[in-house]
């Protein structure tokens, strides 16, 4: 028998805030993977606009996963199948940018094995993606009954079952391929390096003038370069 445990309690809690620490964690990767690109291209037109279309795929697709977090099938299954199509369609866009990033950016910046990796990440999830469509159109067409919903437990004599596993495994497959292509940016950001730098606009919380500190700040700095 096969259990869906991630909609009942405490397991979809777990789950869920499983799933928005990794929604947090995504964006800031694709955020600095948009930064280094920008840095490393500040001037060929096409892949700027590759990079920003990248970063906007990839926010949408975090924030389908937290959709799909906090809202379970069995509550509100439009919303949750909503961050489904976002998730793993966003994503899937995503990976194909980047792909396309590397190509344009090989030799010079990227190697040619980095692309040939994505390329095969891609392929992979769009293989684990038709089969997932294909096979959860089938499963909720209502020909194996119109409370697949709000089914949680699955036994080998049920029907659908066969279907119900594959759509599981391919969803569980495309999410792999997303961590791999993940892990292909660890090279790179062994490369950059990012800090936060705090600018005081007050010598207090609720002092509006000019702080003295960063005016001596900025003389200092203007001397050291003139």
């Amino acid at each position: 028998m096969v259990c869906d445990t991630g909609t009942v309690a405490p397991e979809k809690c777990l789950f869920g805030a499983m799933l928005n620490i990794t929604a947090v964690l995504g964006v800031a990767t694709i955020y600095v993977r948009y930064k280094q690109v920008h840095a490393l291209n500040p001037e060929e037109n096409c892949i700027i606009k590759l990079n920003k279309a990248g970063l906007i795929l990839g926010i949408l697709s975090c924030l389908g996963l937290s959709l799909v977090a906090n809202f379970q099938k069995t509550v509100l299954f439009p919303v949750h199948v909503s961050g489904g199509v976002l998730t793993f369609g966003m994503g899937s866009l995503y990976m194909f940018v980047q792909t396309i990033l590397s190509y344009r950016m090989q030799p010079k910046i990227h190697g040619k094995q980095v692309f040939w990796i994505r390329l095969l990440l891609v392929i992979w999830c769009g293989v684990s993606a038709l089969i997932m469509l294909t096979c959860s159109s089938l499963l909720y067409s209502g020909k194996f009954g119109t409370d697949i919903v709000q089914k949680l437990h699955w036994n080998p004599e049920d029907k659908g079952y066969v279907v119900h596993m594959i759509t599981t495994a391919a969803e569980w497959s495309m999410s792999v391929s997303f961590f791999g292509f993940f892990l292909t940016y660890i090279r790179d950001f062994q490369k950059i390096s990012l800090r936060v730098e705090a600018s005081l606009h007050g010598l207090t919380l609720y002092d509006t003038a000019p702080c003295p500190i960063n005016n001596e700040r900025t003389r200092l700095l203007s001397r050291d370069f003139s």
